[in-house]
């Protein structure tokens, strides 16, 4: 059995009695009451925590639809080696881990074992570099199976197998990738489920991800070496791109006011790109008194950092709010922090300069750790310089939605929107362009209808940036998922709101050094 918290026990115990006299299981609402936590959120991130753990499964569609999986339900899967999903190498069978899977997802009469996969050549079926595929042992497979095939002197690769005439053709996942053809296949199984992991192996210290957004902050700091124990936004929306690309630790939707102190796990750095439009050039300049009362989110950080005295801490907002109110936004916040024992270093980084991203983005960071010795060796990421030009972020096969060829803003912009390899923007009245050959910020606006989206010119016509091309300007991985059932406005919106992946992950390594 993994290692489990006191709560955690204490939680699964109550669970399993409650079942044992009712049986059934208890509500979320009944296991707040019975350990007087504060928020429902604290529950769901128990629960989960276990079923992560192999110790409980639950029915989405039933208040009482927790269960306990016992032991004997759990089965053990050698992990034999790697499997190249690209250039085939030589096949190696070495047992030295495991992984374990509900027996109700397997057959109980079939004999298995998994494979970490090395290469990308299977990305289109949802199979990454560094994902683990559990393969049911057969030599043989139908048409359009994804199979471990030996071909050659011994190599293994891992394909979707089709019988022709004379041959087989081993097909992969991936357009820009060509097909392999032999007259003879060893088939060693068939693939039954992905386990994706498209990220580096948690380890380290732990971090809280407060106004998480679609997990931008997490995934600079688990590039780094941290690993995610909590992660909570309020945006419903969010949770869908969010929970969608990590396997552990889903957000938790919630109002951080909500959320008791004591009732989160252990952590060592905090990590909230707390809300930026009540400091933003591009809002209303309300900060603590904007009239939604996100400015004041703030102080619930400062409660949370004064109650569990975590290690250090990381806060993003826009370039603003250094000197927003005349500076006095931002010194109240970094003397609240410093009130509460803490060494602060703060910075502006612009993502050109800092995450080779094409992105004009300046954003303002703040550091801070409860051990002088700590703060005194941090020193904020080198510039580095930019290599990544606009088009090579560029999508080759655009949905004719994007382009404004025949819609009535292209008769506006047709004249000046010229050259390709530029950003323009269409500003209500005019065409501006980025002369700096990148793109200019991007914004939680570009939700907002209208034409806030950037504006560039391919071989086809003038067209908007698509949403995955906005992802990949903030630097995230192209194999980071983007959910098919939101609509683009949500998308643009999580992306505007989001932050640069690499400049994130700079900074992590910053701080890393600095504690180690």
């Amino acid at each position: 059995m993994s290692t489990i918290t006191k709560r955690q026990k204490q939680i699964f115990d109550y669970i399993e009695n409650y079942i044992d006299k009712n049986g059934y299981s208890p509500t979320f609402e009944e296991i707040k009451k019975h350990f007087k936590l504060s928020a429902l959120s604290t529950v769901h991130q128990h629960i989960e925590s276990l079923i992560e753990k192999g110790m409980l499964s639950k029915n989405l569609h039933s208040a009482r639809g927790i269960k306990i999986i016992k032991k004997d339900n759990i089965i053990k899967i050698p992990i034999l080696g790697a499997i190249a999903a690209g250039t085939p190498i030589e096949a190696i069978e070495n047992k030295t881990e495991t992984i374990t899977m509900p027996s109700s997802e397997l057959r109980l009469n079939s004999d298995y074992y998994a494979l970490k996969v090395k290469g990308d050549s299977m990305i289109d079926e949802g199979i990454f570099d560094n994902d683990s595929v559990v393969i049911k042992k057969q030599s043989t497979a139908e048409n359009g199976q994804t199979v471990v095939a030996i071909i050659d002197d011994n190599e293994a690769t891992l394909k979707t197998l089709y019988r022709e005439k004379n041959r087989f053709k081993l097909q992969p996942a991936n357009k820009t990738m060509l097909p392999f053809y032999r007259k003879e296949v060893e088939v060693r199984g068939v693939v039954v489920k992905i386990i994706r992991n498209i990220y580096p192996e948690k380890h380290g210290y732990k971090t809280l991800d407060l106004f998480a957004g679609i997990g931008g902050v997490r995934l600079g700091f688990e590039k780094a070496g941290f690993t995610t124990v909590f992660a909570n936004d309020f945006d419903k929306d969010c949770k869908k791109t969010y929970d969608l690309n990590f396997k552990t630790e889903k957000l938790i939707v919630e109002d951080i006011r909500k959320i008791g102190a004591d009732d989160l796990p252990e952590f060592d750095f905090l990590l909230g790109g707390f809300p930026c439009q009540p400091f933003s050039i591009a809002g209303y300049r309300q900060g603590f008194k904007d009239k939604k009362d996100r400015g004041n989110l703030f102080f619930n950080i400062a409660r949370i950092i004064e109650a569990r005295r975590p290690a250090g801490f990381l806060l993003e907002n826009v370039k603003n709010l250094k000197g927003h109110d005349k500076g006095n936004t931002y010194k109240v916040i970094k003397e609240t922090l410093e009130g509460l024992g803490y060494f602060v270093k703060s910075k502006v980084l612009n993502s050109m300069e800092y995450g080779n991203v094409p992105q004009n983005r300046e954003r303002f960071y703040i550091v801070g750790f409860k051990d002088q010795r700590h703060c005194d060796s941090f020193e904020f990421p080198k510039p580095k310089k930019l290599t990544i030009k606009i088009t090579d972020i560029l999508e080759k096969n655009v949905d004719e939605k994007y382009y404004y060829n025949n819609k009535p803003l292209y008769e506006k912009i047709k004249n000046d929107v010229k050259k390709e390899g530029r950003v323009y923007q269409w500003r209500r009245k005019y065409v501006r362009e980025n002369k700096k050959g990148v793109c200019p910020t991007l914004t939680a606006n570009m939700g907002m209808g209208g034409h806030n989206v950037p504006i560039i010119k391919d071989k086809k016509g003038i067209r908007k940036l698509t949403p995955r091309e906005c992802a990949l300007l903030q630097g995230y991985p192209k194999e980071y998922k983007l959910p098919n059932n939101l609509a683009d406005s949500a998308l643009y919106k999580q992306i505007g709101n989001s932050v640069t992946v690499p400049v994130i992950e700079a900074v992590a390594i910053q701080i890393k050094k600095a504690i180690e």
